[in-house]
């Protein structure tokens, strides 16, 4: 079987779907709000000048030609773009980006010609556009996520350049599979008498002068160059024997875990220098998210207050002390603070913690989680599987000491074995849930879980607090196996 077409076949069918899915949503939303706000009756596009030389058009047809820019533009943005699409926001920044740009431009033209669009029709279409494309787009992610992990819609990587690096990366794709790459094979930067690289199962297909020949008897399609060792010219001349629009080449630099707007490619004579600026808060992002942090959590502990009253009416019941455990965290640039949970284990829980950490083998590594805690009360055990003794910190949030979103706030004990770039985590303020919370809970190690949080606090973003916001309510209620 021909891999090129096969792996261009699936990029090509994926746009033509979300393409068809666009079409859809947009024929449903602009005609639903003409019928809703104009009814079925014909109705025309009038101008508002008596001496204007544009004809009345009915309303019909301007819906009709209002869906089809609509529709062009998300392409012309390549919002369905293989590049985009599967992980990260940049799809659904597109999506809003290309919409807004179509009504913006509705309005101008409309205002130039003196052209009377009804208001609502548009105020309407908008929003509901722009939310049910989003909203469409997700599930189509889902699909292809799923996909993914099968191995299917994914692009058939042959990685070049020593072998360390390539080992590592191949180590992060394969942890990301909804990224997109499944490794086939890789070429060293140097013969290399193994079949295999070392500690891995990716076969050596040759050196980097062999990238061609490898592309054709392993059928991949995209070229990942893993370190800038190779010798001089090397990827300049694997670009030339690429195959234009089916073949693809990417460079993945040494630095890891920066992303967003922090990166910045700026071409001088011809090289193209990868500028990584370092990470910042203005004011303004600061006062944001305090401000969304206090309205957030305002809000859900008004809609949250029946569970709340539940909770303690349960954790009283069932068990002798008192209602909330306040334990001292460290938070923002190392300062302490209580945090408060509703009570999960039997009173005095806390001196029985270092012989259990001992008896698991975790004693001297951060991140204490137990398995099987022997603590838990019968209620607690519940309570703590679907989250729902965090929700005192709501108040934790109202008070400034925590934020929805963020680092898991640890004990001192576990700060005190914090490595420099651990320390980074102290940078942003705490957070009822996190990267790491939403990336496997309680199953992740140390070193896992320190990156995501890490990677959080490199790279914030509203769009990302809420990703992790969105994931947090699937995992409250669907914990699986591993909440704890």
């Amino acid at each position: 079987m021909d891999g090129n077409s096969e792996t261009f076949d699936w990029r090509r069918s994926y746009e033509r779907k979300l393409w068809l899915t666009d079409l859809l949503v947009l024929v449903w939303v602009v005609y639903g709000t003409q019928i809703a706000w104009l009814g079925f009756r014909e109705v025309r596009v009038a101008s508002g000048s008596v001496d204007s030389s544009v004809p009345p058009i009915s309303y019909w047809l301007f819906s009709a030609a209002l869906i089809v820019v609509w529709v062009w533009s998300l392409g012309l943005i390549d919002s369905r773009s293989h590049r985009v699409i599967g992980t990260g926001t940049a799809e659904y920044v597109r999506v809003a980006r290309a919409s807004f740009t179509v009504f913006g431009a509705v309005a101008i033209i409309a205002f130039l010609t003196r052209v009377d669009v009804a208001r609502g029709y548009l105020l309407i279409s908008l929003p509901i556009g722009v939310a049910t494309l989003v909203l469409v787009r997700w599930i189509w992610r889902q699909w292809l996520v799923s996909s993914r992990r099968t191995g299917a819609y994914s692009a058939r990587a042959l990685l070049v350049g020593s072998e360390q690096s390539i080992a590592n990366i191949a180590a992060e794709l394969r942890r990301a599979r909804d990224s997109g790459y499944q490794v086939i094979g890789a070429c060293t930067a140097t013969a290399h008498p193994a079949s295999a690289i070392p500690n891995t199962d990716i076969p050596i297909l040759g050196t980097s002068n062999d990238v061609t020949s490898a592309l054709k008897s392993s059928g991949a399609d995209t070229v990942i160059v893993t370190s800038g060792d190779l010798p001089p010219g090397t990827v300049k001349r694997i670009s030339w024997t690429l195959e234009a629009g089916k073949q693809h080449l990417v460079l993945a630099p040494s630095i890891t875990d920066i992303t967003g707007p922090r990166i910045h490619t700026r071409p001088v004579s011809g090289l193209p220098l990868i500028h990584v600026e370092t990470p910042r808060f203005s004011t303004g992002q600061r006062f944001a998210k305090r401000l969304a942090d206090i309205v957030g959590s305002l809000a859900l502990i008004v809609v949250a207050s029946p569970l709340l009253a539940a909770v303690a009416i349960a954790v009283k019941a069932t068990s002798p002390g008192p209602l909330l455990f306040k334990q001292e965290r460290i938070g923002l640039n190392g300062e302490p603070f209580k945090m408060l949970k509703f009570r999960s284990m039997h009173v005095g829980a806390d001196k029985e913690l270092p012989a259990l950490l001992k008896a698991q083998g975790t004693s001297e590594r951060p991140l204490f989680k137990l398995r099987d805690d022997p603590r838990l009360t019968p209620v607690g055990e519940f309570i703590r599987k679907y989250s729902l003794d965090e929700l005192p910190q709501f108040f934790n949030v109202l008070g400034g000491s925590m934020s929805l979103v963020g680092p898991r706030p640890q004990i001192a004990a576990e700060v005190a074995l914090y490595s420099d770039a651990a320390r980074r985590r102290l940078l942003a303020r705490p957070g009822i849930t996190g990267l790491w919370q939403v990336s496997g809970r309680s199953d992740l190690d140390w070193e896992q879980a320190v990156r995501l949080d890490l990677y959080y606090v490199e790279n914030w973003s509203f769009l990302g607090d809420l990703s992790i916001l969105l994931k947090t309510a699937k995992a409250v209620f669907a914990p699986g196996e591993t909440a704890r």
